[in-house]
């Protein structure tokens, strides 16, 4: 599978127990998601594999998973510091306003005077909650310094994917 059709949910991070379960480090909120769907796509070794789900559990503050065809540590250890991802087809249908992260990145943000300020770099929760957008300049932008900016409706007046824009009510001399 093409690379630009899966969208990382999380990764292993490593072996737990013996019987080749793996412990994941979860992308997704809340963090047990990830076990909702029954098959993962792992990159290992520069490829996309297929591996079934046969049993997930929150396991302390993190979370265990079975996976088929791997039955012992040393299978389950090779699977270390890899990505898990979906085909982003498989993905649910965001609500009405709501946008997934990824689809947010690369977009231009442009002031409610037209002022280009950048192109969102990332998204990332800052704690308690509270998401940040991440903007970097680009080719055109009215000049070349990085912003953060709250995630919040008060600055974000709309998103338009189709368009590729965010359009905000931001001071660009903040």
């Amino acid at each position: 599978m093409a690379d630009g059709n899966i969208h990382v949910l999380g990764k292993v991070t490593t072996a737990f127990g013996i019987k080749g379960w793996v412990k994941v480090y979860s992308y997704t909120d809340p963090a047990t998601n990830i076990l909702d769907y029954k098959a993962w796509y792992i990159h290992q070794n520069g490829e996309w594999k297929l591996f079934k789900v046969k049993q997930g559990k929150l396991q302390g503050k993190g979370l265990a998973a079975a996976l088929e065809g791997v039955t012992d540590r040393d299978q389950a250890l090779a699977l270390s510091q890899c990505d898990i991802g979906i085909p982003e087809s498989e993905l649910p249908e965001p609500e009405e306003d709501e946008h997934y992260w990824f689809q947010l990145e690369g977009l231009n943000v442009v002031t409610t005077q037209d002022q280009l300020l950048g192109q969102v770099k990332e998204l990332f929760d800052s704690g308690g909650g509270n998401q940040v957008l991440t903007i970097k300049p680009c080719e055109g932008s009215i000049d070349k310094r990085s912003r953060m900016m709250p995630y919040v409706s008060e600055y974000i007046l709309e998103v338009d994917l189709d368009a590729g824009v965010i359009q905000v009510d931001w001071d660009p001399d903040f």
